[in-house]
């Protein structure tokens, strides 16, 4: 007998029931992480790619608003940028899994379906963690600091904790909308621009003012904003008035818990119906 089947089906068993089994579909997900090397290897290595980029082949042309190192205004954006990566990876994880048949597999085992979402997300944010540790590797080789103590330093990597996790959730509603592991990969490039078009990279200032707003708007904006904010970086002199740069942390958490709300009923509901027609 399991621990799966020892659990009792009463209604208050179910959210322990539901984290149990999570729990467990995401040590499936890590293990299969840490079997594969050369993944862990590119995870680590994209951020020192990035900075390496941006922050010396770039950064000598950009201008930080209200002057400022350009690497420390950059840094934030590459955090930012890792918290919204895990939509890629979760969508050809996801579709791989349907592709093969493990989901119907999953579907016929005795656990609480919103289990295997709740896996995926989870196993995102660890993939996430890991991309931190990366990022911030390459940010103090490189001189960045963070100004403003050690519990803004915290604060500001739970929100990128929070929106890694609350992308995880977009990544399995839509990966679930895929028939196979092939077409995922081509779509995955099409989300590249979601963290271009903000102020991860340049200050919006510049932008055609239509392009702006919806830089402005972007959650990936709020995050790297709210990040700065947090550790006292650059690039929080200029006066904003789009509302979610004005109070970036709120927004953060607004966006994180509104992309939680609206993705994982949907997840949810996908898990059940895919594969079925």
């Amino acid at each position: 007998m399991t621990a799966l089947d020892t659990l009792p089906a009463s209604p208050g068993a179910r959210p322990i029931r539901i984290l149990v089994d999570g729990g467990v579909l995401a040590r499936r997900q890590i293990e299969h992480l840490l079997r594969r090397p050369s993944d862990l290897a590119s995870e680590l290595a994209l951020p020192a790619i990035i900075v390496l980029l941006f922050g010396y082949v770039f950064g000598g042309a950009i201008d930080v608003p209200g002057g400022g190192d350009y690497r420390e205004f950059l840094l934030p954006g590459v955090f930012a940028m890792q918290a919204v990566s895990g939509v890629g990876v979760t969508i050809t994880t996801v579709a791989g899994d349907l592709s093969r048949g493990v989901m119907d597999r999953f579907r016929a085992m005795p656990m609480a379906r919103s289990a295997v979402p709740v896996g995926h997300t989870t196993a995102s944010l660890f993939t996430g963690l890991i991309n931190f540790l990366g990022a911030a590797l390459c940010a103090l080789a490189v001189g960045w600091r963070a100004h403003r103590g050690v519990w803004l330093l915290l604060a500001a990597f739970g929100l990128l904790c929070l929106f890694r996790y609350a992308t995880g959730w977009i990544g399995v509603a839509v990966g679930l909308s895929f028939k196979d592991e092939s077409s995922a990969d081509h779509a995955v490039p099409l989300l590249f621009p979601i963290s271009m078009i903000a102020n991860t990279f340049v200050p919006t200032d510049g932008m055609p003012a239509w392009l702006r707003v919806i830089a402005d708007w972007n959650p990936v904006s709020a995050v790297t904003a709210a990040c700065r904010q947090l550790w006292g970086n650059p690039g929080m002199d200029q006066p904003h008035t789009a509302l979610p740069l004005q109070h970036p942390i709120i927004a953060t958490v607004l966006w994180s818990v509104g992309i939680i709300a609206v993705c994982a009923p949907v997840a949810v509901w996908r898990f059940r119906v895919a594969g079925r027609r």
